[in-house]
């Protein structure tokens, strides 16, 4: 029997990736180990008194400020470097975390909580930017997927020990997730190094490259291949998000109790993270876009199969065949849109696809609430198996432009 080494117990698909994806890796399951507040936030503002009309005005800015923190953020991370914009983000949102607990009225609650989803979100294209520095376009998926399980891991822990934190004082909720925020503050700074490098020139002009392009997000809308693919991709994100919106509806309206939905929560975690290396390292060999339509296909139908539900056997099954989707595409989308961006303007293609997660995320909150209470469960879970289809076929069908374009990438 051959020794155990610490090599032998690293999933094969991940052993050759860079020490820099593997700092982010273990950064963000610290990060993501101290994400307790927003799963509990309805409760806190419950007991702070906060009546169930104010209560939306908070979580309405904590989804506004998921759309500005990408958009800020993919710009600092290309103008003042991946590293220094981490660390504006988790140092802004740790301190908007103790802001949040210690706001006196509803709308300097909602100014903190802007700011922590502001803040937060603007970590996620600097990261995604940094990793696609670190490793060539064969690699990419790989790197995104060892990410999406980091956030996976650490978010599997944080709902066990929210729960346990929370029965014995909210106050331990914002001191662990400002605290985890600071730690992994501290790896950026430490750790973490800004790749030389990553800006371009033009050879036949000489003149740089970002010049031309501006600062703003214009060389983003510029890119038409761009502009076909992150629509596609967000209403399969927005697909993916009802699972966490309208889910626990469902459950509710079937007379079950939140352990059920809490079951469920444990049941996609224990998938996801138990299979996803594997798939990832078997799935890399494929067309990234076919796969990505595979598992959107998945997830639109496991989506829809909580329409057929009325009990836990149907939910774990509905549970089950959209978890299977997630690990399926883990890592493809982000690893397609850093394929296609310049090295120069990274951090902006990464803060349009963080800003389209934001948006889906925010339309199912609002879009597909709202027509799950007043059009019906069934017109939601329809429109879900008919938009996530389709936006994964066509998605697929997008292959061949994609990998022409990688290749006169590589060729110049």
């Amino acid at each position: 029997m051959p020794p155990l080494t610490a090599s032998s117990l690293v999933p094969s698909s991940f052993r050759d990736l860079p020490s820099v994806v593997w700092t982010i890796f273990a950064g963000t399951i610290v990060n993501r180990l101290g994400y307790l507040v927003t799963p509990f936030l309805v409760f806190f503002l419950a007991a702070r008194g906060v009546t169930g009309a104010e209560t939306s005005y908070v979580l309405g800015a904590l989804g506004a400020g998921n759309l500005l923190g990408p958009a800020v953020g993919g710009i600092l991370a290309d103008r003042i470097g991946r590293r220094p914009t981490m660390l504006i983000g988790l140092i802004g949102a740790s301190a908007a975390q103790g802001a949040l607990f210690l706001a006196p009225g509803v709308w300097t609650m909602a100014a903190a909580a802007l700011l922590i989803s502001a803040a937060g979100s603007t970590v996620s294209p600097a990261a995604y930017a940094l990793l696609a520095d670190a490793v060539d376009s064969e690699r990419r998926r790989r790197a995104y997927a060892l990410f999406g399980w980091g956030v996976n891991i650490g978010t599997a822990v944080a709902g066990v020990l929210g729960g346990y934190l929370a029965a014995r004082g909210y106050w331990l909720l914002f001191v662990v997730d400002a605290g985890s925020m600071l730690a992994y503050a501290l790896v950026v700074a430490v750790r973490l190094k800004d790749p030389k490098g990553a800006r371009t020139t033009d050879n036949q002009v000489g003149e740089p490259q970002e010049k031309k392009d501006g600062i703003g997000y214009g060389v983003v809308f510029r890119d038409r291949l761009a502009l076909l693919l992150l629509p596609l991709f967000g209403v399969q994100l927005f697909v993916y998000s009802l699972t966490e919106v309208a889910l626990p509806l469902a459950v509710h309206d079937s007379g079950l109790s939140p352990a059920v939905y809490g079951a469920m929560a444990a049941v996609n975690a224990i998938l996801v993270v138990a299979l996803q290396p594997f798939a990832t390292a078997r799935l890399s060999r494929f067309p990234q876009l076919a796969v990505q339509g595979a598992g959107g296909t998945l997830i639109a139908g496991g989506v829809a199969l909580t329409g057929l539900a009325d009990g836990v056997v149907g939910y774990t099954v509905s549970v089950v065949v959209w978890s299977l989707g997630e690990v399926v595409v883990a890592g493809i989308a982000a690893g397609v849109v850093a394929n296609l961006a310049p090295a120069h303007a990274r951090g902006r293609y990464q803060g349009a696809f963080s800003w389209t997660w934001g948006l889906a995320r925010f339309a199912a909150l609002t879009l597909g609430v709202a027509m799950y209470t007043t059009l019906g469960p069934s017109a939601l879970w329809w429109t879900a198996l008919v938009a996530g289809t389709a936006a994964a076929v066509a998605t697929a069908a997008l292959t061949a432009r994609v990998n022409a374009r990688t290749a006169h990438e590589l060729a110049a």
